[in-house]
């Protein structure tokens, strides 16, 4: 929250969404806010695929979202066990389409423009320097994504 009030004033841009405690979204509201959008920020625990739903985000067009940002694989006792109760239902391919590189797949062929994502586990204090670096160079500095997710890598 205070990254996004600490950059709330540096774009044009209509924040939108949920935070914090507000409540879990439903797959109403995830498509409402995808489709609406013309960049979506995800800050959040596990694997962002495994809050919406695969068939639902197949069938979607997404094309006014040029920039997705998904800051997700944080890990605590809490999400693990939610995870684990919910790969219970899943087939082994189901949950292997929720990974990294394959939701960027999905993502791209929904018609999101750019994908940036988290490869590995992290903690939410990594993402959260992740985030401020973002909003650093996208918003404040005026940097393209191309070379903030250089800066990012290194």
């Amino acid at each position: 929250k205070e990254i996004l009030i600490k950059y709330h004033d540096l774009s044009a841009v209509q924040w939108e969404g949920v935070t914090g405690n507000m409540h879990i979204p439903s797959q109403a509201e995830w498509e409402q806010l995808l489709t609406g959008c013309s960049a979506f920020l995800f800050y959040g625990m596990e694997r962002f695929m495994s809050h919406v739903l695969l068939n639902r985000l197949v069938a979607m067009n997404i094309p006014k979202c040029r920039l997705m940002i998904l800051l997700d694989l944080v890990r605590s006792q809490q999400s693990y066990q939610r995870i684990t109760n919910s790969d219970i239902h899943k087939s082994c391919l189901h949950i292997a389409l929720e990974g990294p590189a394959e939701t960027a797949m999905l993502l791209s062929l929904s018609g999101v423009g750019c994908v940036v994502a988290t490869q590995w586990y992290t903690s939410l204090e990594e993402n959260a320097e992740r985030l401020e670096t973002l909003f650093q160079n996208l918003l404040g500095i005026g940097r393209t994504t191309g070379q903030t997710v250089h800066i990012l890598q290194r």
